[in-house]
């Protein structure tokens, strides 16, 4: 099994607390830093873009209720850069990169290139930057560059499209990256058609929304105009070691995996709340659709975001620090169903507590090798509104010394 760590570097208040963003760069890179020391495998890093608090003010806010920022990391590709300069094994991976907005995937593909060319260009580096990509979760972002309806038909048919909208830009984005001369003509087609809705209702009004905007009745195939129009380009610097950039794509949609995986070995990207079926039928079909270039697909290659709610803080028996360990998760994961929602959902909290590693070091040990498979990959996410960076890196100590070694202890056996 092999573990990883997750850093959000979420800027919101918490116990009544708001650090500066200074205090939470400091945090960030004493932790990423410790995590280095002790042997996490891949330092992944949230994504964010704009600021939360002033996206408030807009007609069609998405947070209203989330204080403070969502996250502070804007470019993964500087941020790893400082990261592979202050430590020595750690990998560093995006979690996940919005290729749609901040210069769409033509920009993201040059920045990619950009980073691994010059991490790369001693040959004894090794370490890899992960890319995980989409579309991003947070539609303002994406709006203040383009990226939204363009007439009455795209309105209608937004919820789906949007979809199809990171379909054109993956595609762009991976063959740039593999070195592809291409231009707008050689994007992938944009369709419209009745399976793309979840309802009849919901297809029948983008097609009167095609109706009124053309003037004749919509066909049963609607196409959609590329997002992105440009003239033949390729990407530089394109001397750069490939070998060092793992592409993984944050989308759950089987076709559009299968799809990528005709253009580089892209691994998929996982959330903390995605259902185990979907998890295991994920495996099941990558097997199959994964790029041979990428070797034979490994559970690895899917890595596992989990959060930690660990107590081992010293002076308490096992049973208080179960018992403080459980009040932690209660309390952070409520904070933050509230920021999301304006609301405390007592269900999603549940829900999202057995998502969640809690207990002491034991009961974290026995969770693990009761609910995941011996070779899967954890992203493990121990700052989940939690400030007290001292105790954040306490609760990565005890994890490492006390409960990887016992998970590991009966991988083995």
């Amino acid at each position: 099994m092999e573990f990883d760590i997750f850093f959000s570097i979420s800027r919101t208040p918490v116990a009544g607390h708001l650090p500066s963003e200074a205090e939470m760069f400091r945090n960030f890179f004493e932790q990423v830093t410790v995590a280095d020391e002790l042997g996490f495998g891949v330092a992944w890093v949230a994504e964010s873009h704009l600021s939360t608090e002033v996206q408030k003010r807009n007609r069609r806010p998405v947070v209203p209720h989330w204080q403070g920022e969502i996250g502070l990391n804007v470019d993964l590709p500087q941020l790893a850069q400082r990261v592979f300069a202050t430590t020595q094994r750690i990998e560093v991976g995006s979690a996940v990169m919005n290729i749609v907005c901040n210069g769409g995937p033509i920009a993201a593909a040059e920045r990619v290139a950009a980073c691994c060319a010059l991490h790369g260009w001693d040959e004894q580096e090794k370490r890899r930057l992960h890319v995980g990509f989409s579309a991003g979760r947070f539609e303002f972002m994406n709006r203040a560059y383009g990226i939204d309806a363009r007439d009455a038909v795209e309105a209608a048919a937004w919820p789906a499209l949007k979809g199809k909208v990171f379909r054109e830009a993956a595609t762009i984005f991976l063959r740039l990256l593999r070195g592809d001369v291409l231009s707008s003509a050689d994007s992938v087609a944009t369709t419209l058609e009745r399976a793309d809705f979840r309802s009849d209702e919901d297809w029948e009004a983008v097609q009167r929304a095609y109706q009124e905007q053309h003037g004749a009745p919509a066909p049963d195939c609607i196409e959609i105009a590329p997002r992105w129009v440009f003239e033949e380009l390729k990407i530089v610097p394109e001397e750069w070691r490939r070998e060092l950039c793992v592409p993984i794509v944050g989308s759950h949609d089987p076709k559009l995996q299968e799809e990528l995986n005709q253009i580089l070995p892209v691994q998929v990207f996982n959330l903390s709340i995605t259902k185990p079926e979907v998890i295991e039928a994920t495996h099941q079909r990558m097997a199959a659709a994964f790029h041979p270039a990428g070797g034979p697909w490994k559970r690895s290659f899917m890595p596992r975001t989990v959060f930690v709610f660990l107590n081992e803080e010293p002076g308490l028996s096992p049973e208080a620090r179960s018992a403080a360990a459980r009040a932690e998760a209660e309390s952070a994961l409520g904070e933050y169903w509230k920021a999301l929602e304006g609301t405390i959902d007592p269900n999603k909290v549940a829900n999202a507590a057995d998502n969640a590693l809690i207990g002491n070091a034991e009961e974290i040990a026995t969770q693990i090798r009761t609910r995941f498979h011996p070779e899967d990959r954890l992203m493990l996410w121990f700052d989940f509104f939690n400030h007290d960076s001292a105790r954040v890196v306490r609760n990565m100590r005890a994890f490492m010394e006390r409960v990887a070694p016992q998970v590991q202890a009966e991988v083995e056996a």
